[in-house]
C-alpha cells in the first residue's frame, strides 16, 4: 500500500512544484535506488520487462529509480528532463489481469525513459497500455495481483492516471492532489477517458457518457477499499497538506510521509503494534497488514528547469534521512543490490535493523530521540543545497547521512514489551526468513 501526493507552485511556498511518494512493499522486499544513464538503441531491439519483451525506443533519457530487488520497473522515479512518477495499486469491481504482461511498475519505469514532459509520460503509458495490457503477479512472498493509478509530474503541471484493464481515465491537477490505493476520479474531474472505457460504463448502466462518469463510484471495489483503507489515506495525506496550503515546503512533504496518523499525533506512547488502521508512514503489524514503507522520494521541480530529489534508500521514512539528487541523478557509489537476503553490506538492510530494533522495543521512545537529530540534519542539508546545487554539496550531505545512520547503529535502543506475542512472532519469522537466506525471488537487470 503506498500514498502519493504533489503541490503545484501556487500551493508552496517556494513556488515550486512539490512531488512525494512512500512505496510500500512487503516486509523483505529490499528496494534500491539506481541511476541508468542515457542511451541509445538499435533498431528493432527487444526490451525484457518484469514478464515480457516489448520493442525498446532508439533513445532512452537518463533516470533516478526506486526499485523492488526483484522488479525491473519502479515504484518511484524521476527523469532528467524533470518529469517524476508515482504508482499505486487499485482495486476495482472488475479483476484484475492475472496473465504476465507490463505490470505498473513497468510502466513507471518506461514512461521515465521515454517522455520529455508530464504529458508525454501519460501519453506513453496509455499507448503501451492498450497496446500490451497490465496483469502478472506483483507480489513478492504472497500473490498480488492488481491495477495501476499513477501521479505525473513536471515543473509545469500534472496529472492522475487511473486505469482498470486497458480502460483508463485522466485528471489534470488543479493545486494539490493525493493518490493512494483507492480509485479517485469523480464526475467533472475527467480531462480524457479511453473510449473503450466510456462505452463499458454505458453498457453497465453506470454513465450515459463522459460527462456523466463517476469513475471511483462505478469502478472501486468497495471491499478492497475496506481493507486497504486508500480513501481514508488518501483524505489524510490530503487534509495534511490543506492545514500548509500556500506555504507548502519540501519539510512539509517529509513530514506527510513520515505521518503515523491522528492516533500517532496524539498518543506520546503510539506503537505499530497496537495501530488499528494503516497510515502514511506503514509499519507492518500482523499477517492482514504484510506492508511496510520501504522507500520514499520527495521532488522539488524548479521552474527554472532545475531539479532537487530527497530520497531515503530505506524502509521507515520517521527512521530515515532524506539525502539530496541533483537534476543529472547521479548518486554516490552505490553498495551491492540488496535482495529478501539480509546483507548488511546494503544500505536498505543496515537500516532495517534499526526499523526491527525500534518495532520490537519501545517504538515511541527510539522515535522521540531521533527525531531532533533527524530533523536538524536535514534542515542542514536544505541550507547547504539551497546554497550550492552542486555534487560536492550533495556529496557531504550523503556522508553526514550515513555517519548519522552509522551512530544510530552502534546504540542500545530503548527497549520495552510488546504486548503482542503474534505480532512479535511474525516480525521474528519473517527476519529468520531474511537470515536463513530464503525464499527469494530471481532479481531482474
Amino acid at each position: 500500500m503506498c500514498d502519493t501526493m504533489l503541490a503545484l507552485p501556487l500551493a508552496t511556498a517556494s513556488g515550486h512544484v512539490l512531488f512525494a511518494k512512500n512505496s510500500d512493499r512487503e516486509r523483505n522486499e529490499a528496494q534500491f535506488l539506481e541511476h541508468r544513464a542515457a542511451a541509445r538503441h538499435p533498431p528493432g531491439s527487444p526490451l525484457r520487462c518484469s514478464y515480457i519483451e516489448i520493442p525498446q525506443v532508439a533513445e532512452t533519457q537518463a533516470v533516478l529509480l526506486s526499485r523492488p530487488f526483484w522488479c525491473w520497473g519502479a515504484e518511484i522515479g524521476a527523469n532528467a528532463a524533470g518529469v517524476v512518477i508515482g504508482n499505486e495499486a487499485v482495486h476495482a469491481r472488475l479483476p484484475p489481469g492475472r496473465e504476465p504482461s507490463l505490470i505498473g511498475m513497468d510502466l513507471v519505469r518506461l514512461a521515465l525513459e521515454r517522455a520529455a514532459t508530464a504529458e508525454a509520460a501519460v501519453g506513453i503509458i496509455v499507448e503501451l497500455l492498450e497496446r500490451h495490457g497490465q496483469g502478472g503477479d506483483c507480489g513478492h512472498l504472497h500473490a498480488h495481483f492488481y491495477d495501476n493509478s499513477y501521479l505525473i509530474a513536471d515543473r509545469d503541471g500534472a496529472f492522475v492516471l487511473e486505469t482498470v484493464g486497458r480502460f483508463w481515465v485522466v485528471e489534470r491537477v488543479a493545486r494539490t492532489r493525493a493518490i493512494s490505493n483507492a480509485l479517485s476520479i469523480g464526475r467533472g474531474a475527467i480531462w480524457r477517458a479511453s473510449p473503450a472505457l466510456i462505452a463499458d460504463a454505458t453498457a453497465r448502466g453506470w454513465a450515459s457518457g463522459e460527462g456523466d462518469l463517476d469513475f471511483a463510484e462505478a469502478y472501486l471495489d468497495p471491499e478492497r477499499d475496506a481493507a486497504t483503507q486508500g480513501r481514508a489515506r488518501c483524505a489524510r495525506s490530503t487534509e495534511l497538506m490543506a492545514r500548509k496550503d500556500g506555504a507548502l515546503t519540501t519539510a512539509d512533504m517529509m513530514a506527510i510521509l513520515r505521518d503515523h496518523g491522528a492516533a500517532g499525533e496524539s498518543d506520546p506512547h503510539w506503537h505499530p503494534a497496537r495501530a488499528t488502521g494503516r497510515t502514511i508512514c506503514m509499519h507492518a503489524a500482523g499477517d492482514e497488514r504484510r506492508g511496510q514503507s520501504t522507500a520514499s522520494l520527495v521532488s522539488e521541480l524548479h521552474a527554472d528547469g532545475r531539479a532537487l530529489h530527497w530520497v531515503t534508500g530505506t524502509s521507515a521514512p520517521c527512521l530515515s534521512v532524506f539525502r539530496p539528487v541533483l537534476a543529472d541523478l547521479a548518486l554516490p557509489p552505490q553498495a551491492p543490490r540488496p535482495s529478501d537476503r539480509r546483507d548488511a553490506a546494503t544500505p536498505w538492510w543496515r537500516h532495517e535493523d534499526l526499523h526491527r530494533g525500534a518495532l520490537l522495543g519501545d517504538f515511541a521512545a527510539v522515535l522521540a530521540e531521533l527525531k531532533p537529530g533527524r530533523d536538524a540534519l536535514e534542515a542542514r542539508f536544505a541550507e547547504r543545497m539551497a546554497a550550492s546545487m552542486t555534487a560536492s554539496a550533495a556529496a557531504e550531505c550523503w556522508a553526514e547521512a550515513e555517519a548519522w545512520d552509522a551512530s544510530w547503529r552502534k546504540r542500545s535502543l530503548p527497549r520495552a514489551l510488546v504486548a503482542d506475542a503474534g505480532y512479535d512472532a511474525t516480525w521474528r519469522e519473517l527476519t529468520r526468513l531474511a537470515e536463513a537466506g530464503g525464499p527469494s525471488r530471481r532479481a531482474t537487470s
